[in-house]
């Protein structure tokens, strides 16, 4: 797709008159000033087009979910894609993978723990991205303001993920050898180290 300086410089090019040609005027004329009106007339399309409705403009309604939920949203990926299992994917597989009784109660407790951690931290991540949002959309905005969210943001945000990731550590050692390369396969990570 043609963004609208490259499109326009081209237009123009084209609507050159050119000395040699006594019907140019007559065959380029009214193209080229239609072409120019309809690249004027185009709505500009960026990367965050659509966007700008947003209830928080940096989250979408997906992130909005999965912060109110205490879903992982990714954040454990160096612990899942190198052999520690999450422990909602465990249960999710706790059939294929033949677990116990015992192994499923302590990874349905270090998952209910987790998660009663996590809600409130994705909560707290709403809120303060809420307020950020909310600086810029009354034109509040102000250096220490943005500094001061952005840095609650992160906070929030690292210790959401460390919380994801511990939970990965903990139930691992709960699972058999055989398990965990039955659940590397099941998740269909491929080749692992």
């Amino acid at each position: 797709m043609m963004t609208a300086l490259p499109l326009l410089s081209l237009l123009l090019a084209l609507a050159a008159p050119d000395e040699g040609c006594p019907l140019h005027k007559q065959h380029t004329a009214a193209p080229a000033a239609a072409a120019l009106a309809a690249a004027a007339a185009a709505p500009a399309s960026g990367p965050y087009a659509g966007e700008e409705m947003r209830e928080i403009k940096a989250l979408s309604p997906a992130d909005l979910k999965a912060y109110d939920e205490g879903a992982g949203m990714g954040m454990a990926k160096p612990a899942e894609l190198n052999q520690y299992p999450g422990p909602r994917h465990l249960l999710d597989s706790a059939e294929a993978l033949k677990l116990s009784e015992a192994q499923r109660a302590a990874i349905d407790a270090s998952y209910q723990k987790m998660r009663a951690e996590a809600v409130p931290l994705g909560r707290q991540v709403i809120e303060v991205e809420r307020r950020l949002d909310a600086l810029f959309a009354k034109r509040e905005a102000s250096a220490e303001a943005v500094d001061d969210l952005t840095r609650a943001s992160a906070e929030l945000q690292g210790r959401l993920r460390a919380l994801h990731l511990r939970a990965h550590v903990e139930v691992r050692g709960l699972l058999t050898p055989e398990q965990i390369v039955q659940y590397v396969a099941l998740r269909g990570y491929g080749h692992q180290h």
